[in-house]
């Protein structure tokens, strides 16, 4: 009956119905929550009357709340929830405007379609995640996502320029940075928005000795709010944008997003380098870095095994016959007859730019500064086996859960970063802790550009040793990343795995702000409960898919 009453407020969707709960009660994270209801909204206004009308029926109805979710990609659990789910991706996926390096979106526009479309005007958004075939752009600025091209272009809260927001009080405010005499008049409305940017300009200003102590000292984090970047006092902008990208629609609901794009350059070149000692690493990094790559990217020697043991398979991935295969491969097959041994490390750089001979020799350049460190590297001659690189990155796990029975990848520790030059002392430390359960396969793979690693295991939930593994697992490498001076999420965000350790992450202190903001935006908590604040790791325990 309490959905059938919100019904009758909106011009959209409300189901109950077991199909479509099911599918919005799992994201790509090891998870599994059940909704009440699933609301799919067809405008701002029916967004504005969910609002309205959570807050309305809140004290009657204590469990009732609403989170936002676009494509469902997420990989720790941010867009599940037990109440109401506001799904975008049905009617708020127009792409408004597009064009001088600008564009205008509703959140649930595929980042496929939007990526499309931009390219015919020779322009890119340039943040994409490794899931960018099949991810929404609502999902990509709840958690601030970033990808291969991260380390040149930044992150999502780099690229976007103003929010449409419905906030708490059931109404939509424009969102974008401020200065002078608009600030001043921000701060002197006598209104709800008046008191967040009055709540907010006093919190940040008044600790900011205490957030620039407690921002990561990583070249990126999506974990916690971004308190620390709403306020510069140097150029005395305030961009509440900051907040708003990354807090996974804990402060309120995007119902349309501007963009900053970015022109592609023309012409690319990959230099592969083969590692196999680790306390070299740091040193080839900065080495490569000093040449501006695009992007830098990282597999270890397991990943190598799976492509041996799977060969056949990846033939049809590569989309080439086994002899020109078998061509593409000779300077990795000389790497192992020289060393006899598969390398530790595989690393790729991209360079870019819209000089081919410039690109050429900035690859060679970069090829050349490696020598004195004994590093064998090879330069690619085409796309095709560039790809070829990318390929092995981004397939070999799928690959090798494809035939690991009843195994499955289970994201928990899946996103860390700890700066490069940490590493020698870092991996060693994180391996002892991996291969402490014998039990457990996985494979190291990520961004060795920042020192972003992506550590995903395979494991069979169904078992129960499967809970205390995540428990105790995640509670260690939590504990190694932030003893090296990590996050504990670089691009991923906290969702219901890393919310429940944001104080242990940030300090007490630092939690507090982040408490204080989440009652500025949301007093009666109604917007995706247990993430960010309020999170408890036995509750995403206890709903880890198969054990429910």
């Amino acid at each position: 009956n309490l959905f059938k009453t919100l019904q009758s407020h909106l011009a959209g969707e409300v189901t109950i119905d077991a199909k479509s709960r099911a599918r919005c009660s799992e994201d790509r994270s090891p998870f599994q929550i059940m909704p009440a209801a699933v609301v799919f909204p067809k405008h701002t206004r029916d967004v504005r009357a969910v609002v309205r009308f959570v807050t309305a029926h809140k004290s009657k109805f204590p469990e009732l709340s609403i989170t936002a979710r676009a494509a469902g990609t997420d990989v720790a659990g941010g867009p599940l929830n037990d109440s109401i789910i506001l799904d975008f991706t049905r009617h708020f996926d127009h792409l408004i405007a597009i064009g001088d390096h600008k564009a205008l979106a509703e959140p649930g526009v595929r980042y496929r379609d939007f990526e499309r479309a931009s390219l015919r005007k020779n322009l890119l958004l340039p943040s994409f995640p490794a899931s960018r075939s099949i991810c929404a752009l609502g999902g990509m600025v709840a958690n601030n996502a970033g990808g291969e091209k991260t380390l040149f272009y930044g992150k999502t809260d780099r690229h976007v320029t103003q929010l449409r927001v419905v906030l708490s009080d059931g109404h939509e405010y424009l969102i974008e940075p401020v200065s002078g005499a608009a600030l001043k008049h921000k701060l002197a409305l006598h209104s709800f928005e008046g008191d967040i940017y009055r709540g907010i300009f006093r919190l940040v200003t008044r600790h900011q000795r205490q957030l620039a102590a407690s921002r990561p000292r990583v070249s990126k984090n999506s974990s916690g709010y971004a308190l620390w970047d709403v306020w510069n006092p140097k150029t005395g902008v305030f961009d509440l944008t900051k907040l708003f990208v990354g807090s996974q629609g804990t402060l309120g609901l995007i119902t349309q997003i501007g963009f900053r794009l970015v022109t592609p350059h023309r012409h690319s070149r990959m230099l592969a380098l083969f590692v196999n000692d680790l306390a070299l690493l740091p040193a080839v990094v900065r080495a490569v870095l000093n040449f501006k790559p695009e992007s830098f990217e990282m597999y270890d020697k397991s990943v190598l095994k799976i492509l041996i043991r799977f060969f056949p398979k990846f033939i049809s991935l590569f989309g080439r016959n086994f002899f020109a295969l078998l061509k593409d491969f000779l300077p990795e097959i000389g790497v192992v007859a020289r060393s006899l041994r598969l390398p530790e490390y595989v690393l790729t750089a991209e360079f870019t730019g819209d000089s081919e001979h410039e690109v050429v020799a900035r690859t060679r350049d970069a090829a050349n500064a490696l020598v004195a460190y004994g590093v064998q590297t090879h330069l690619t001659s085409s796309h095709a086996e560039a790809l070829k690189y990318k390929i092995i990155r981004r397939e070999s796990f799928s690959v090798l859960q494809q035939h690991s029975g009843k195994k499955e990848a289970v994201t928990f520790i899946d996103d860390l970063i700890v700066p490069p030059e940490q590493w020698p002392a870092f991996i060693p430390k994180l391996r002892a802790a991996l291969d402490a359960y014998p039990e457990l396969t996985y494979t190291m793979f990520g961004h060795i550009g920042d020192g972003n690693l992506h550590v995903v295991p395979l494991l069979d939930v169904r078992d129960p040793k499967t809970r205390e593994i995540i428990a105790d697992l995640t509670r260690t490498v939590n504990n190694l990343v932030i003893e090296f001076h990590g996050s504990i999420t670089a691009e991923h965000n906290d969702g219901l795995v890393r919310s429940p350790f944001l104080t242990q992450m940030f300090g007490r202190s630092s939690y507090d702000l982040f408490k204080k903001t989440k009652h500025l935006f949301d007093p009666l908590n109604i917007f995706n409960p247990k993430k960010k604040i309020g999170a408890d790791f036995d509750y995403a325990l206890d709903h880890l898919k198969h054990t429910l």
